[in-house]
């Protein structure tokens, strides 16, 4: 049986990505208390059919106690119930957009009351949920998401990813929208010509052929595309020794537009000939 525990800050889109996970045939239970998890999984087991894969949703409305016990508690889980295939889903937003999204919806915030702002239910709902944030095994950063490429994302990476194989995504960016939130290894291209300068090339992306074949003609991108495939490659036995189920991989040049995402496409294309699970991500472009 395979359980993926969500949590994460509220307006980061948890709802949004149980239901995804709902859609694929899981057994979900949204804002369930952390000491009831090891009943639910005992229940479940003992069911004459019990469902293939479960998930979960634990927030900052538990209670405090239980949050801070996570961590020995998943750890217990994992060594009772050897069958079961445990993964921790993350999903955070940077506190502008958190703001920004309970602004526009006028919902009130779990932990907000007369004596606290908005603005500090979200910074102190970070501290509360940190115990289950640095045992995640898969990180989502949903401030550039919209509401289909957040499901999407979580469709092919979590319920695609099957024990004992590492789920992998490459993610272009652009460092002046600032940094992904959620990558394990963030790589710089901006040392590397700009198509941007070239006026004919500027209104296309990485994806299109003039920029391609601008980038191929370069010996300097054929050497970074090549050390960041060594890297990768040198390390993923160690990812996998190491039980790490997902790994992101954030390519960044200035804008986004052009190197990153050329880069991001060609390490994408060569992995999958190695490896199943294997996703590539533009986010300025999405």
């Amino acid at each position: 049986m395979k359980l993926v525990v969500i949590s994460g800050r509220s307006g980061s889109g948890k709802s949004t990505a149980l239901q995804a996970l709902e859609d694929v045939d899981f057994y979900c239970i949204d804002n369930l208390p952390a000491l009831l998890m090891p009943s639910l999984v005992e229940q479940m087991l003992q069911d004459p059919s019990p469902p293939e894969q479960l998930a979960v949703s634990i927030d900052a409305r538990n209670l405090l106690s239980n949050l801070r016990r996570f961590p020995s508690l998943l750890e217990e889980m994992r060594q009772r119930y050897a069958e079961v295939n445990i993964e921790v889903l993350y999903l955070d937003a940077s506190d502008p957009t958190l703001i920004k999204r309970y602004s526009a919806t006028r919902r009130k915030h779990p932990l907000s009351d007369d004596n606290t702002s908005l603005k500090q239910a979200i910074e102190y709902e970070r501290e509360l949920l940190e115990p289950i944030a640095n045992l995640a095994d898969l990180r989502v950063d949903t401030t550039r998401l919209k509401l289909y490429d957040l499901r999407d994302n979580i469709k092919e990476r979590v319920s695609r990813h099957r024990e004992q194989q590492v789920s992998l995504q490459f993610e272009s960016f652009g460092f002046k929208h600032g940094l992904p939130l959620d990558a394990d290894f963030t790589f710089d291209v901006r040392v590397l010509p700009n198509p941007f300068w070239v006026p004919d090339l500027r209104a296309f992306t990485g994806l299109e052929e003039p920029v391609i074949q601008f980038l191929e003609q370069s010996p300097e991108v054929a050497e970074m595309v090549t050390d960041i495939q060594s890297f990768i490659e040198k390390w993923m036995p160690a990812f996998r020794a190491g039980n790490r189920s997902y790994v992101t991989i954030a390519i960044g040049c200035t804008g986004g537009q052009h190197r990153s995402v050329y880069i991001a496409n060609r390490l994408a294309g060569h992995f999958r000939q190695q490896m199943e699970n294997v996703h590539v991500r533009h986010r300025e472009l999405d």
